[in-house]
């Protein structure tokens, strides 16, 4: 069974020169980046270096990093479990993302998190979630956070916008329509983004979802404004996002994206891909978006040496990451009975923080209060 699911779809303006070129390299990097990671990854998982679950993200490089790109260091980010690429989009050492992948202590979570709950404060960055939609009401109460902190408790004007990503199956799990309406009943500064690749798992979004042609309906029901863009071109995600993240950052009134996309590996690594073509496949293929955005800056002195070069400072970094995870201990089982409680209670012995925070066992490092007025 194949989708109807088709791209590109309506977007704005996709041309290089709206940006400056060495954006759009920096862009190319991390595209070449996280693309590099999930090979690794999935090279790693079939060496039985990963365990549990593991969902890559080729083919949807250019939704992590034209988002990202689209909104400021302090505006909040939750995602599914499809989720390194957003982690390294948002800035994670790639070494503290392996590490967490391998289950070693040097992870983001320490280890006890794995593929699917990539989490980074220092980059506000709230974590993948592996319950289908669990994540989208946290990204409205993210959103409702931020309001009344900017209003109520520091008397000014809602500033901050959250991004909340989910992928076109969650559409039909009610914690996504009750979000929506209370997104939309409360005014919340938060961007639903759901990043269409055309299945649920191997249901095709014409045969599992209602509107699935266009599912943009589900936000009109709630008084929601909504675009489609093409998520295969950084360059247009940037364009159309910065435009909807700013409009929503001054109305503080939530918006919804249907970003059109599509993933190159099956659902997880243990996906057959039986329920779509190779024609299929073959044809999104031809639009990946790292090949788009190289051939949009090859008018701009992008030449195939620079390319090239690009591509293996990015395998000698991930190279270094696989080789700093492999190093770093494996999570300790001592560390089922660290971070249950903050602070230490009866057999449990409190929390700290991961290595790439500092590792601080000292509760008042992290959870004081900074200049800013935010959660350290």
């Amino acid at each position: 069974m194949t989708s109807t699911h088709n791209a590109p779809a309506t977007t704005t303006g996709s041309e290089l020169p709206a940006v400056a070129t060495e954006l759009a390299r920096s862009w190319l990097r991390r595209m070449l980046l996280i693309r590099e990671f999930e090979n690794r990854c999935a090279q790693a998982y079939q060496d039985r270096k990963i365990g549990g679950f593991c969902h890559v993200y080729n083919g949807q490089e250019a939704v992590a990093v034209g988002c990202t790109a689209a909104v400021g260091a302090a505006d909040p980010i939750v995602t599914a479990y499809r989720d390194h690429g957003h982690a390294l989009a948002r800035g994670m050492d790639p070494r503290h993302c392996m590490a967490e992948m391998f289950g070693r202590v040097g992870g983001c979570a320490k280890g006890k998190g794995g593929s699917m709950h990539m989490f980074d404060r220092a980059n506000n960055l709230f974590g993948g979630h592996g319950i289908v939609g669990a994540q989208i009401p946290l990204g409205v109460g993210l959103a409702f956070g931020t309001k009344y902190e900017d209003e109520v408790i520091n008397g000014g004007k809602s500033s901050r916008v959250t991004l909340a990503f989910l992928g076109d199956g969650a559409l039909n799990q009610g914690s996504f329509h009750e979000a929506m309406n209370l997104a939309g009943l409360f005014d919340l500064p938060v961007i639903v983004i759901c990043e269409n690749n055309g299945y649920s798992m191997g249901t095709a979004i014409s045969r599992g979802t209602t509107m699935g042609h266009d599912i943009s309906a589900k936000a009109l029901a709630y008084g929601i404004e909504s675009a489609v863009i093409d998520g295969m071109d950084v360059i247009g995600v940037y364009g159309a996002m910065k435009q909807i993240a700013d409009s929503v950052r001054a109305s503080c009134r939530p918006a919804f994206v249907d970003m059109r996309t599509y993933r190159f590996k099956g659902h997880s690594m243990s996906d057959p891909r039986k329920y779509r073509t190779r024609e299929e496949e073959e044809r999104f293929e031809k639009e990946d978006p790292i090949g788009r955005l190289k051939s949009s800056l090859e008018a701009h002195g992008v030449n195939d040496d620079d390319f090239k070069a690009m591509q293996r400072e990015v395998r000698a970094q991930v190279r270094d990451a696989v080789a700093w995870a492999e190093r770093s201990p494996v999570t300790p089982s001592a560390e089922l009975y660290r971070d249950v409680f903050i602070e230490r209670w009866g057999p449990y012995t409190g929390s700290s923080q991961p290595e790439m925070l500092g590792g601080s066992e000292t509760v008042a490092d992290f959870t004081a209060i900074d200049p800013e007025g935010d959660l350290l």
